[in-house]
């Protein structure tokens, strides 16, 4: 008796969509920084083992110096490097889907100098000292910056608004970097508190956790909900009008977003080169151009760099530490002349 029935045939599975892709890229992401978290509080010049670390975090309040290390030093300046690379992350791939340029970094708006001015300022007509009110000045200054840099960019006759910030960015902060150098180079005391701010570090800013967090957790808040705005202006601004975004609100809505996260980074630990350009593009080679997916993975991106940088200059040097502002240097210098030697870039 013949088989009549039909042949089986296999179909082929149906391809992975984007969303998978993102979702998947976007969990193996935290899973990596997970990895570093734990690298980040584990690792230093005091080797601690294993076990020693797991009975202080599950029996906090010792006397130790294990545990002094641990919660004093080590637990909030991973934390605080999770924060502040996640929003230097965040801030990047905003400013570059906003500017359309695929090498800004945060500091396109001149927000870095500004901060750095405004402890100048304060230092010279105040005789303001301390990392605290450092903090505030630099927010202050940063925030300035950024509106003015915001007013003087679309008033240009640059030719759209995009160009006119960029080159509005790079006067104003050329011209602050003049300035400060000026006011720095003439006093001894501006010159010894600037010096310990403008190097990018982790190392004794732990005590400002308190002040940055509720800053960068709103930032980080906000900016999640605007991959789909993102995706929408880099269409162009006469297709996001048809699909009715408001384009001048929307941009101006992200790019305070953008000013907040780099304000409250750049306040907090000072000046760090590259994280927001390399976290950007990272998440973009992984994730996609969908800001939905790339946002969340520059912002894990950015805090994996910003970690494993601290973590690897306490481990260089047999004695001391590198500054994080250093390593992330050594890092991004490279990947910027590679990224600007492409023929091709990776699609912002």
């Amino acid at each position: 008796m013949n088989d009549t029935s039909p042949p089986v045939t296999s179909h082929p599975p149906p391809p992975r969509t984007r969303s998978s892709r993102g979702a998947t890229v976007v969990l193996a992401a935290v899973a990596v920084l997970a990895v570093t978290l734990v690298a980040g509080i584990g690792l230093g010049v005091r080797e601690i083992s294993p076990a020693e670390i797991v009975h202080v975090l599950l029996h906090p309040g010792g006397e130790s110096y294990n545990s002094h290390v641990l919660w004093t030093e080590r637990i909030p300046r991973t934390f605080l490097g999770l924060l502040v690379g996640a929003a230097l992350g965040a801030s990047g791939l905003i400013m570059q889907a906003l500017t359309m340029n695929p090498l800004s970094d945060p500091g396109i708006l001149g927000v870095e100098q500004g901060a750095a001015m405004f402890v100048v300022l304060g230092i010279v007509l105040f005789g303001v000292t301390g990392i605290h009110n450092a903090f505030w000045l630099a927010l202050a200054g940063s925030a300035v910056t950024a509106a003015l840099v915001y007013l003087i960019g679309t008033r240009t006759g640059a030719g759209s608004s995009t160009l006119g910030l960029v080159l509005a960015g790079v006067a104003i902060a050329a011209v602050m970097s003049s300035l400060i150098t000026l006011l720095s180079v003439r006093d001894e005391a501006v010159y010894a508190h600037l010096r310990f701010w403008s190097v990018g570090q982790l190392t004794g800013r732990a005590e400002i956790m308190g002040e940055i967090a509720p800053f960068a957790a709103v930032g980080l808040l906000l900016a999640l909900p605007l991959g789909r705005t993102l995706n929408i202006l880099s269409l162009g601004d006469e297709a996001a009008r048809g699909l009715g975004v408001k384009t001048d609100r929307a941009r101006l809505a992200s790019a305070a977003v953008a000013v907040l996260l780099c304000a409250a980074a750049t306040a907090a630990v000072g000046p760090v080169a590259f994280v927001g350009l390399v976290a950007a593009h990272c998440a973009r080679m992984l994730a996609g151009p969908d800001h939905r997916w790339s946002l969340p993975v520059s912002m894990a991106a950015g805090a994996i760099l910003l970690i494993a940088s601290d973590t690897a200059g306490r481990l260089v040097l047999d004695h001391g530490e590198i500054q994080v502002g250093v390593m992330t240097a050594i890092v991004g210098t490279p990947f910027f002349v590679w990224l600007a030697r492409r023929r091709n870039l990776v699609r912002v």
